[in-house]
């Protein structure tokens, strides 16, 4: 059975990590992707006369894994990777990495054990049943640790990587369309390890062809291979300085330029002009200004710009300073904006990048329409990101949202609006969004009138017009006129404002109208989702299920569409990807599949146990026993529930009764061991020296000692209740366990179709999208509750309250013999 997709890349991650030591993890990287390119390539390409890289004997991964435990294992991996890279002129790309370091990897036996456990790792990766998605599998496994390597590697050492988050956003904004040329070509001048080139080429069906220049030589090692990782082998990444040797140029010297251009640029790069010529750039890139000499981020763009063709467009992301510093840079942006370059800015969350925490921006360049822009598009998404860690971090619906926003120019209230070019002037050309997107919530003000006075505002109820919109007659089961002009009286108390509004009937249609398109939704793809099959693409499918998903709730009252978007994206994310995953490898016969989970001793399990059959212990990887007890043991679940219920019945009396009768001269202190508990060895002890001295003294039941001697036997009995309940309990759930394993290799393709895409997927799915309405009806609730509490109590009342209390407390001190003046 195939692996997991999110298993596969935690479980590489977790491996390497462990065996990284001390070493920085920016350089560690270099090792792990190396081994990983190397499996790669080996898997895809050895024996492959035709392939795009020739593997030559000896130089595959195989011969890595003979490797382990050899007491020269450093130098012979060395060898391996440079007879592959003289090959395939990739010296200098894929050979960086010196596994021979003894100050990096240990000397002698701490060498040999740790590359030995690395190369094991990856070649403990059985991937010959992973056909989906092809090259992506391994692509995206790079992608994944580069990201977690860039978030250990800490400032300043993380920037060979753009979040993919991000990447994506300039990928759908800066022009690309199902209609762009093969030939068509794009280019990034800083382009770290290749992640944001790869995000726009994802855009294009088509194809690009691709260029890129990265100066840092590990980090343009990690491009390389980045390309071929991602099945991008034509991509053309070169290695120098872009400012001060920019290497794509025409035969004229004049630069190269291209359809599309992408950056993420070292934010404020202080040593930019080293080596270039700033009076009389032979490139004539500063004809719009000349950057500060420590501040290169103008330099950065103004090079993009001038490698643009005629109708060229690019996204770039710079810090937000370059919106307002003034000086030298204040003229650049003033050149370039009255020559209609920027189409739009896009200001995005703090603490996203690995390099730095302070807030950057996307300026989207555009010439094709430079001459006839009358304005630019601004959007604030500086509020829409969750936390991930230390870094903050763009969620599917923050992304979705930017691109729908930005790309068909839709203003919204507090994030988004097209600001003229005469207004941009009038604030000297200043572009800080704040100034023309005020993105903050109106404050909540108290009305003095109504405190004094007593009653609601008026304005405060009709500032919820969107809910009463949908519940027109719900206001007036709430509210009802005051006395006051402009002020409302509460119907209904403050702790039950909330079952008001969930028993209301207009509440009760708008749940089911809610409801129903999700229903439409799932009746929709139901047939598609039980059709998956072996070799079907699981991106492609979640982006139609998604976006269809997304279009049906554009008609949700009062639901953002984009929330509901998220909840489908955060599922897919959990648990349907790894689900869809594993079905278009091995088809739905997965569905009857047990793992049993063995552990070397002294070890912890590292996977929950799903189901448990005398000791052994096993994982489901798609259908929870708790599917298949719904479905088909409902009964025998029932009675279980009861026999617990009636155990835990047992259970509390017990409690109780120990409770109540311990401590000073209680009936059952003397029965309690050394611990403090109650057993049941003294319990039958005491019991005989009760009944014996009862028997003695020819005492009743009425006695001291008779109702002593009554709780200690019912304590006895609620012992014998337990234990004997507990046995039920504990001798149905192996019965029914026994029958749910019975079940599973007995299920048909059609029962497990019905057990995953119905009870599973579109149930937990369902369920979501109520919590989200019910979300949404706990926000109209506290507002209802907090007005009516903020305005309960005018402050005449108030003052009679002090007085009447002050009055109480003046008389008691006259009682007392004393005066308080």
């Amino acid at each position: 059975m195939a692996i997991k997709k999110t298993e596969l890349y935690s479980s590489l991650w977790a491996g390497c990590d462990e065996l990284r030591g001390g070493m920085d993890a920016s350089q560690y990287k270099d090792y792990v992707l190396t081994l990983l390119f190397l499996k790669y390539i080996s898997d895809k390409y050895a024996g492959d006369p035709n392939g795009i890289i020739f593997v030559p004997e000896g130089a595959s991964f195989d011969e890595l894994a003979t490797l382990k435990g050899d007491k020269e294992i450093g130098d012979k991996i060395n060898k391996v990777i440079s007879k592959l890279a003289e090959e395939n002129d990739l010296k200098g790309a894929i050979d960086i990495a010196d596994f021979n370091d003894e100050d990096k990897l240990g000397k002698g036996k701490e060498m040999i054990d740790r590359l030995s456990k690395l190369v094991g790792i990856f070649d403990g990766l059985d991937l010959s049943a992973n056909r989906a998605e092809g090259d992506d599998l391994l692509g995206d496994a790079y992608e994944y640790l580069m990201r977690h390597f860039a978030t250990d590697s800490g400032k300043s050492k993380g920037q060979f990587y753009t979040p993919a988050e991000v990447s994506r956003i300039l990928a759908k904004v800066v022009g690309i369309t199902p209609e762009t040329r093969q030939d068509a070509t794009v280019y990034d001048p800083t382009c770290g390890s290749g992640s944001l080139l790869l995000k726009v080429a994802d855009e294009a069906p088509n194809g690009l062809t691709i260029y890129g220049q990265e100066m840092d030589n590990s980090t343009w090692s990690l491009a390389r291979m980045n390309m071929f990782m991602h099945n991008n082998p034509t991509a053309d990444i070169r290695k120098d300085n872009t400012l001060s040797s920019p290497y794509w140029k025409n035969p004229d010297g004049s630069l190269k330029t291209f359809d599309f251009a992408v950056a993420n640029p070292p934010f404020s790069y202080k040593s930019w002009s080293n080596g270039v010529n700033l009076t009389n750039d032979e490139f004539q890139r500063f004809e719009y200004g000349v950057p500060p000499g420590k501040n290169g981020d103008y330099a950065f763009l103004l090079h993009i710009l001038k490698s643009l063709k005629s109708t060229g467009k690019a996204a770039v992301i710079l810090p937000h300073g370059v919106l307002f510093r003034g000086n030298a840079e204040a003229r650049i942006r003033q050149n370039l904006v009255t020559q209609g370059y920027i189409k739009g800015i896009i200001g995005l969350p703090p603490n996203l990048f690995y390099g730095t925490g302070i807030p950057a921006c996307i300026i989207v360049i555009d010439k094709a329409s430079a001459q006839q822009r009358q304005g630019l598009f601004m959007v604030d998404a500086s509020k829409g990101f969750m936390k991930d860690g230390n870094k903050n971090r763009l969620r599917s619906q923050d992304i979705h949202k930017i691109v729908d926003v930005f790309n068909n120019q839709i203003e919204c209230p507090r994030y988004s609006r097209m600001v003229s070019l005469d207004e941009i002037a009038a604030n000297d050309y200043n572009l800080n969004i704040p100034r023309y997107i005020d993105s903050s919530e109106p404050e909540d003000i108290h009305d003095l009138s109504a405190h004094l006075n007593g009653g609601i505002p008026n304005a405060d109820i009709d500032a919820l017009e969107d809910y009463w919109k949908v519940f027109p007659q719900m206001r007036s089961a709430l509210f009802a006129p005051s006395q006051r002009p402009g002020y409302s009286q509460s119907l209904v108390e403050a702790s039950q404002v909330k079952g008001t509004i969930l028993n209301h009937p207009e509440f009760t249609a708008f749940t089911q109208k809610t409801l129903a398109l999700y229903q439409d939704w799932r009746k929709h793809h139901q047939g598609r989702l039980k059709e998956i099959a072996i070799g079907d693409k699981p991106k492609v499918l979640i982006e139609s299920l998604a976006e269809d998903l997304l279009a049906r709730f554009a008609q949700a009252d009062l639901l953002d569409k984009y929330d509901i978007y998220q909840l489908l994206m955060d599922y897919w994310a959990e648990t349907m990807q790894d689900d869809v995953y594993l079905l278009v490898q091995d088809g739905w016969k997965v569905g009857k599949g047990l793992r049993e989970l063995v552990v070397k001793k002294g070890e912890k399990l590292k996977e929950t146990v799903d189901l448990t059959i005398g000791k052994k212990k096993y994982k489901t990887d798609l259908i929870p026993p708790g599917l298949i007890v719904a479905r088909y043991f409902a009964d025998k679940q029932q009675h279980l529930d009861e026999l617990q219920a009636d155990c835990d019945a047992i259970t509390q009396e017990l409690e109780a009764l120990i409770e109540e009768h311990t401590g000073e001269e209680g009936a059952l202190t003397d029965a309690q061991s050394d611990k403090g508990n109650v057993t049941k060895t003294n319990l039958k002890k005491l019991i005989g020296e009760t009944t014996k001295q009862l028997s003695i003294f020819d005492e009743d039941e009425s006695s001291v000692e008779g109702e002593q001697l009554a709780v200690l036997e019912r304590c006895l009995e609620l012992f014998d209740l337990e234990a004997e309940k507990k046995k039920a309990v504990k001798d149905t759930q192996e019965a029914l366990d026994k029958a749910v394993f019975a079940k599973y290799p007995k299920l048909t393709e059609d029962e497990i179709k019905v057990l995953l895409v119905e009870d599973k997927w579109e149930a937990t799915l369902e369920a979501t999208i109520s919590a989200e309405i019910e979300r949404m009806t706990q926000q109209l609730a506290n507002r209802v509750k907090d007005l009516e509490e903020r305005y309960a109590e005018p402050l005449p009342q108030l003052v009679d309250e002090v007085e009447a209390l002050s009055g109480k407390v003046d008389e008691h001190l006259r009682r007392m013999g004393l005066e308080w003046n």
